[in-house]
């Protein structure tokens, strides 16, 4: 079936769109180095404004030394600080950590929790990091994950016109089926990566770009400036 922009439905979009994005990454994990669920926790909490790259360089001197939940609760905060210290936003990422981890071995056993609502009550933890961790270390499908490829991809698409995450992750709820929330989420931030950069949207060399309101538009005059930040 030819689905073009000109004349699909939002939802009809959103579905070949993600049918396309399986077949254009099929192997797409998670990209920070984790592992147990503890880990990947801290590693989505130093990923914020920060690159998955840049956190993997850190987390394994970081994981060497504190390799848990109660280790990290214990640790010096200045000894959490000087190892995350690249990733930006050190002081107040260190303190989150510490303090989720101090939750986690006081209520549950040093454990990370399978559930949204308790996720939602760590420090430093909102939904997008908790659906990381639920997707990737527990299989469970709790929302769609929205980071910055995720957020400047769907607008350019047009599955949305919001640009505040929660928004858009309640669009995207309503456009996919729930099992491949998850899936969707990561295989856009992948293509974002590679294809649809913030600044300079390879839209030529796009397989999703007969899918797309946006594809070769002026830049400035499609998408507002609170949706173009990088990772």
């Amino acid at each position: 079936m030819n689905i073009t922009r000109k004349w699909a439905s939002k939802k009809q979009r959103a579905l070949e769109i993600l049918v396309r994005l399986k077949r254009l990454y099929p192997n797409a994990p998670c990209t920070l180095n984790y592992a147990t669920p503890v880990q990947l926790l801290v590693a989505t909490i130093l990923s914020a404004q920060c690159t998955d790259e840049r956190v993997n360089l850190v987390t394994p001197a970081l994981f060497g030394q504190f390799p848990d939940a109660e280790a990290l609760a214990k640790a010096e905060p200045v000894e959490i600080e000087n190892l995350i210290r690249s990733t930006g936003f050190y002081r107040n990422k260190a303190k989150n950590i510490q303090a989720a981890c101090r939750i986690l071995v006081a209520e549950y056993g040093g454990q990370v929790p399978p559930s949204m609502e308790q996720l939602l009550r760590l420090p430093g933890v909102a939904r997008k990091t908790a659906n990381v961790v639920l997707a990737h270390a527990f299989g469970i499908n709790a929302g769609v994950t929205v980071d910055t490829h995720v957020k400047r991809l769907s607008y350019r698409l047009g599955l949305t016109k919001n640009t505040d995450p929660i928004h858009i992750e309640r669009d995207l709820i309503r456009l996919l089926p729930s099992d491949d929330w998850e899936n969707f989420s990561i295989r856009i931030i992948y293509h974002g990566r590679a294809i649809c950069k913030a600044r300079n949207p390879a839209c030529q060399a796009c397989l999703l770009s007969d899918l797309c309101p946006s594809a070769d538009l002026p830049l400035l005059d499609e998408i507002p400036p609170s949706v173009l930040s990088e990772e």
